[in-house]
């Protein structure tokens, strides 16, 4: 059982301002308390913005070579707590310890890795002319992150954020709250210089409002739902911060009617099913050739049912979802696609077979969805995928933009120059040809609800820093 109880404010573990409340912390795989963290309130946040903005006046100037020191240190830190890590995401949200030991926490790491190669070189100064062009640290970030992928959501913004000479205050997910707690082990262990990185736990309401209206916050980036991210700008709009979001998504993925299209399809349902269906820009909607709707069926139901569901200690490829909630809201959406028509093809209501305790639900296939069924309109954020059917290439277009959302978009096709043409005409912030793997240095974010700014790389690093102009900063040219 862990106890996280204290916050880590102005280098050192503290007791909560106000009395203690506590939450328990359950494991989505056994429906049992795993753990208790305590609940922060605006007097926590308070103190810890404060604490920030102290350290800002030293921090921010310090020098490349001084932050990318330190920046090694958090690199090697973090590799010493790596097994630690990859078991807290298992236990907090349910991600299998093979995808834990893979992917969950190697791209926290690579966050990490990335942002120290870009720091060796990034141009904070330019001359141009008799003008200099400044971009310093914006000042005391406020980062707010979800549960779904949370070393990658939380590195992502805390790794460029040192790097740039800002400090910052973290509250992670109260639902998956220990990774970000042993984050803070890391950045003590590394010698991060008291009030650079500060740790509040606690919920929405309470700390996440808190870091968002608060004066001594400069910006604020967050990750997770449309919905809380509008109440994210909302609280920030008096005091006229900065607002960075990454928000929700629908992606289409456009399966294109050539020799490759069982396997784009395949691809498609393996990929929607990683992390239990848990990605903001997974590939929910696949858009296949109308006339080839049967055999794209097949293969669909083939590859979903291939999948192995279960203790995601054991060797599962699929852990659960990570909450009641996020059960109850999945089933209810399978449920719409059952009444609105959508033919289920594998999968449907309830636990997979065998599993009776868990947060488990059934890989799901629909086909024959149209854009109108909520299935396809709605984030599910669980393993469900719906397949859609275009009669031509300018239909599959249209339809893969007929959504509120534009965080990503992804083109199966033998012929690379359609495809290029095809992700040309996609209303999404990163478009995926053919499978191609992640790029930690290209820039991830979206276009429409899905959010604004983007992060990653030396794209992640603006979000960080304001531009000044100092004009006459060089003499003049002489007179020929």
């Amino acid at each position: 059982m862990r106890e996280y109880l204290t916050f880590y404010i102005d280098g050192a573990w503290v007791a909560p301002a106000e009395a203690l409340r506590a939450l328990d912390v359950i494991n989505p795989a056994t429906e049992e308390v795993c753990g208790k963290i305590a609940l922060g309130s605006a007097a926590d946040v308070d103190r810890a913005a404060r604490a920030a903005r102290r350290a800002f006046e030293s921090w921010s100037q310090t020098t490349r070579e001084e932050r990318l020191e330190i920046m090694g240190r958090m690199l090697t830190e973090y590799q010493k707590r790596f097994g630690d890590l990859a078991t807290a995401v298992t236990e907090e949200m349910g991600a299998p310890a093979s995808l834990a030991q893979r992917a969950q926490v190697p791209i926290g790491l690579g966050h990490l890795a990335t942002a120290i190669e870009v720091l060796k070189t990034f141009a904070f100064e330019e001359l141009r002319g008799p003008t200099k062009i400044v971009r310093e640290p914006i000042g005391v970030c406020g980062f707010i992150t979800p549960w779904n992928w949370p070393l990658n959501q939380i590195m992502c913004k805390v790794a460029p954020a040192i790097a740039t000479g800002c400090t910052m205050v973290l509250k992670p997910s109260e639902v998956a709250p220990f990774t970000g707690q042993i984050l803070a082990e890391i950045m003590h262990a590394a010698g991060v210089p008291a009030g650079v990185f500060n740790l509040v736990q606690g919920d929405g309401p309470g700390v996440g409002a808190a870091i968002s209206s608060h004066p001594e916050i400069d910006m604020v980036s967050f990750t997770g739902s449309t919905r809380a991210g509008i109440e994210v700008a909302k609280a920030a709009a008096p005091t006229v911060k900065r607002v960075s979001q990454e928000l929700g998504g629908k992606s289409p993925n456009i399966v294109v009617n050539d020799a490759a299209l069982g396997e784009g399809v395949g691809r498609g349902v393996a990929t929607i099913m990683t992390n239990s269906g848990q990605s903001c820009n997974a590939p929910t909607r696949m858009l296949v050739p109308q006339g080839r709707m049967e055999e794209v069926i097949a293969v669909a139901k083939a590859s979903a049912e291939k999948i192995t569901v279960g203790d995601p200690n054991g060797n599962s490829e699929m852990g659960p979802v990570v909450n009641q909630l996020q059960f109850d809201k999945i089933q209810k959406l399978i449920q719409a696609g059952i009444d609105e028509g959508a033919t289920l093809v594998t999968g449907g209501v309830g636990r997979p077979d065998g599993l009776d305790k868990g947060y488990y639900v059934k890989p799901t296939v629909f086909a024959n969805v149209t854009s109108d069924m909520t299935i396809a309109k709605e984030e599910i954020f669980g393993p469900v995928l719906s397949i859609l059917g275009y009669e031509t290439v300018e239909q599959a277009i249209e339809i893969g933009n007929d959504t509120e959302y534009g965080l990503a978009a992804y083109v199966q096709a033998a012929d690379l120059d359609l495809a290029q043409k095809i992700a040309s005409r996609l209303r999404a912030g990163q478009v995926l040809i053919n499978g191609a793997g992640g790029d930690l240095t290209a820039p991830f974010g979206g276009y429409k609800m899905s959010g604004n700014g983007r992060e990653w790389g030396d794209y992640g690093f603006h979000e960080f820093l304001e531009t000044k102009a100092v004009l006459g900063y060089a003499p003049p040219p002489a007179n020929g």
